[in-house]
């Protein structure tokens, strides 16, 4: 078997995994876990992209015991939007912006006074967010800190440049930063320059399975590792990834990637760019093999995350127990309101958003958890069924993948609340894709329907049937679509 090294970057966490592949065998192991923490600094909020490297360079190292000091080939995958600015030397201008940093507050208007926001979904698909890779480019450009850049990397881009020395912009990802047109996958020329926003500060674009260069013999000498080591160009936006290890069987599918962000939607064949769809907010981002992700974006475990974080890390399972007997959608929270997008507070802003709807508030930990999670259920369940409605695709099972996996109590209320079965599982779907698309690329594996056959055969996956009254349900989502 071939061994390849995922390295999967989220919000909070980054990992190395080591993947295994062979004609019925697909194996994943652990190589190296580290904290991803943002730092607020004066000018607003920055990721520590020194330390993600620092990281990925020790979970290669880790990587390399784990395969006997060599490994087939290396790939990156992580969040969207966000980038770092080099200079005419190639070196790294600053730490790159947080979604979450408030530069692009106001931004969007006054790019819809160029371009309304109706025509910018026509020619892009993507739906709205205050964060979108072209917001930041334009609240960048207007403070001057474009002016000296030479090339803009996304950040699966920037990790790998400082691997190899190669610049590129991978697909999947610069398909999120609504500068790209998904029914040509290519760059939206026509509307990058009735924005003033130069596409020459990207690099040329790569497609998943392209070549990304070979580690760089520095890198070869801090991580031990044998060369040469080739480094693909994977699904580099992690939910590209994830969607490419759904276990699915068949076409009739919708898929949950779950995490800090829940994103939910189908894996369609061509974008729908209705007027509806806008209005949905549902976005058109792209995947492998010609696919597009068509999908919305829900706040997702964020909610309980910043919870947790505020009540000092309590037992989790402990606390999943407790909420799993305190009674089921008392109060629901609109999962997708921008006012829990920031840091800070989240028990009290949910407390709020009860109060001012006029529901019971929660008071205690159970309470709000279990309003957290059955607001969530709520909000898989209307873009579930809003995506089936929009693109004219009926489904008969929903893929629960991602980190969401291990909460049996949220993978079984989006059972409920959907009235469709839920197959949960794999926990670690970006990993797993991210190596995929490695061995396709190197031969150890076949198309997309293999790579889904072998995820199905290899993982554990659990089925969680709907059960339960749906009139309730049926109620709730009433309730909070009437505010």
């Amino acid at each position: 078997m071939r061994s390849y090294a995922a390295v999967d970057l989220g919000a909070s966490s980054g990992r190395v995994m080591v993947g295994r592949v062979g004609p019925d065998t697909l194996e994943l192991t652990e190589a190296h876990r580290f904290p991803n923490r943002p730092v607020r600094v004066p000018e607003g909020l920055r990721w520590d992209v020194l330390a993600l490297y620092s990281g990925v360079l020790d979970g290669l190292r880790a990587a390399g015991s784990l395969a006997g000091g060599r490994l087939d080939s290396v790939g990156i995958d992580s969040w969207a939007v966000d980038y770092g600015l080099l200079d005419t030397r190639g070196a790294l201008m600053g730490n790159p912006a947080h979604y979450r940093d408030t530069r692009t507050e106001g931004v969007a208007e006054k790019v819809w006074a160029t371009v309304p926001a109706a025509e910018l979904y026509a020619a892009t698909g993507l739906q709205y967010a205050p964060f979108n890779t072209l917001y930041q480019m334009a609240a960048d450009r207007e403070a001057g800190r474009l002016a000296h850049a030479e090339r803009l990397l996304l950040i699966p881009d920037l990790l790998t440049y400082w691997l190899t020395g190669e610049q590129g912009t991978e697909l999947t990802n610069a398909s999120t930063t609504q500068l790209v047109d998904p029914r040509t996958r290519t760059w939206a020329h026509g509307l990058a320059a009735r924005l003033g926003i130069d596409l020459g500060l990207f690099a040329p674009l790569r497609q998943p399975g392209d070549p990304a260069g070979v580690l760089r013999p520095e890198v070869l000498a801090e991580t031990g590792l044998t060369g040469p080591v080739p480094v693909t160009a994977v699904g580099s936006h992690d939910t590209a990834s994830a969607v490419a290890a759904v276990p699915a069987t068949g076409e009739r599918f919708a898929y949950i990637c779950t995490g800090t962000w829940s994103l939910a939607g189908l894996e369609l064949d061509a974008p729908v760019l209705t007027e509806e769809s806008r209005a949905a907010n549902f976005t058109n981002e792209l995947g492998l093999d010609g696919t597009v992700r068509y999908l919305r974006n829900i706040m997702g475990l964020w909610l309980l995350q910043e919870c947790v974080r505020e009540w000092g890390h309590p037992d989790l399972g402990i606390l999943l127990q407790a909420a799993a007997e305190a009674p089921a959608l008392r109060s629901v929270v609109d999962a997708q309101d921008a006012a829990f997008l920031a840091p800070g507070r989240m028990p009290e802003r949910i407390a709020e958003a009860c109060r001012a709807s006029g529901q019971p508030v929660p008071g205690t930990p159970a309470e709000i958890t279990r309003c957290v999670l059955d607001s969530l259920a709520l909000a898989h369940r209307r873009a579930i069924e809003d995506a089936q409605r929009l693109a004219d695709r009926p489904v008969d099972v929903v893929h629960v993948v991602g980190g969401g996996t291990r909460n049996a109590l949220l993978c079984r209320l989006t059972a409920d609340a959907c009235g469709l079965p839920v197959v949960a599982g794999p926990t670690e779907a970006a990993a797993l894709g991210n190596v995929l698309v490695q061995a396709r690329a190197h031969g150890a594996v076949g198309d997309r329907a293999d790579l889904r056959r072998l995820v199905a055969g290899t993982q554990p996956l659990a089925r969680y049937e709907p059960r339960g009254d749906a009139g309730r349900w049926r109620e709730a989502a009433a309730r909070l679509a009437a505010r």
